[in-house]
């Protein structure tokens, strides 16, 4: 391994992941790596770049709520009840939290411009019913991005991950396996939210990773392959044909945007053999960042009743394998939302904008199903997220 040409500071974050087994690319000399892109920098500081040993203490993401907390969300459930309004219209106008809303609205501000992530913990799953719990979540969420996004043709607008081996096609679904996903961003929303209703026997934990320190080892020791990242020849299948840059540098943000199954496809989303294949540095660089993501990648083991946030522009997701049990507590039910605001939302880069606006702009139908639907409600899409 080459030594790395960067600053103390930076130098001395990157060294324990480029020395890591997971991150097998050599450094480039200075002879062979080329410039950055026009316009990108040698290094993002910014508290979006994290590795997983900086949280080890929880009270740095996790928003738990107390008693007092509990007791407003409570509150407001039976207050906006009693309006009698559609759940989906659910805002911090018509679900008042007092004291419980300084805080969201702080981890609001840090999922945007801090860590990239958060977790709300201290709903009794057993406590709620599926309606109220789903209130409770669309109130409290409702603080941290109000714009909520479809994620389908059909509609629909809550998301049941979970297991389904009902049909071949189905078990090989990324939604409905149990079956590990490399790291990867959602299609469009800037905010990935989910509420888990149960958790896996075994297995099944929330991995992230930063999408600023994939950038950063990336720039100190191979700017070729951020020079690869930022080309507009990446040949997207899903969820339409589209040649397009993976990272973008707008606006003083890094975003990056890709899933793998819409670049190489997978056994349930074959790729259309007349579209243009990756060339082999395109597929070393998807590896380049795989491996910087787990050898830098932050593990949250999920509750019952946790809701999560992650900033999908910055900060990328991926899912072990698991496993689960016999009853209900067992098997793991994630409810999930794309979620943008309109005050803290990120500039988004013109290549993206068709997703972003089909999910929040378009005029249509919204589906808000409150458990997994049969396919003909809740259809298996071409999208593999």
């Amino acid at each position: 391994m080459s030594s790395v040409n960067s600053g103390p500071v930076l130098a001395a974050a990157i060294a324990p992941i480029v020395g890591n087994n997971d991150f097998p690319f050599a450094a480039a000399t200075n002879a062979e790596a080329p410039a950055l892109p026009s316009g990108f920098p040698s290094e993002l500081r910014s508290k979006l770049a994290w590795t997983g040993s900086d949280f080890a203490d929880e009270s740095k993401y996790i928003l738990c709520l107390t008693g007092t907390d509990l007791a407003e969300v409570k509150q407001a459930i039976a207050e906006y009840k009693s309006l009698d309004q559609d759940g989906y219209l659910v805002e911090p106008n018509t679900f008042q939290l007092p004291t419980l809303g300084l805080k969201l609205r702080a981890l609001g501000q840090d999922v945007h411009f801090g860590n990239g992530f958060g977790v709300i913990r201290g709903l009794d799953r057993a406590a709620f019913s599926v309606e109220d719990l789903t209130l409770a979540y669309m109130g409290l969420q409702s603080y941290i991005a109000e714009q909520r996004g479809r994620q389908d043709k059909r509609g629909n607008m809550l998301v049941h991950i979970v297991v389904d081996d009902s049909t071949k096609q189905a078990a090989e679904h990324h939604r409905h396996s149990n079956k590990s996903i490399t790291f990867h961003n959602e299609e469009a929303g800037d905010i990935v939210s989910w509420l888990t209703r149960s958790t896996a026997a075994t297995g099944g934990k929330c991995i992230i990773a930063s999408a600023y320190t994939i950038y950063n080892v990336l720039a100190a020791t191979r700017p070729d392959i951020i020079r690869t990242l930022a080309r507009s020849d990446w040949p997207f299948s899903m969820p339409r044909f589209q040649c397009r840059p993976v990272i973008f540098y707008e606006d003083s943000k890094l975003i990056m945007n890709f899933g793998r199954a819409a670049l190489l496809g997978n056994q349930a989303h074959p790729r259309p053999q007349h579209l243009p294949s990756l060339t082999a540095r395109q597929v070393e660089a998807l590896d380049a960042i795989e491996a910087i993501a787990k050898a830098s990648q932050m593990e949250i083991q999920t509750q019952a009743g946790d809701i999560h946030f992650i900033n999908n522009l910055a900060v990328l997701h991926r899912r072990e394998g698991f496993v689960n049990g016999e009853d209900a507590s067992t098997q793991r039910h994630l409810v999930r939302m794309r979620l943008r605001s309109t005050e803290h939302g990120w500039p988004i880069p013109q290549e993206l904008t068709q997703e972003w606006d089909e999910a929040f702009k378009n005029k249509g139908i919204k589906r808000w199903h409150l458990e997994p639907m049969p396919a003909y409600y809740f259809p298996l899409r071409s999208q593999p997220n």
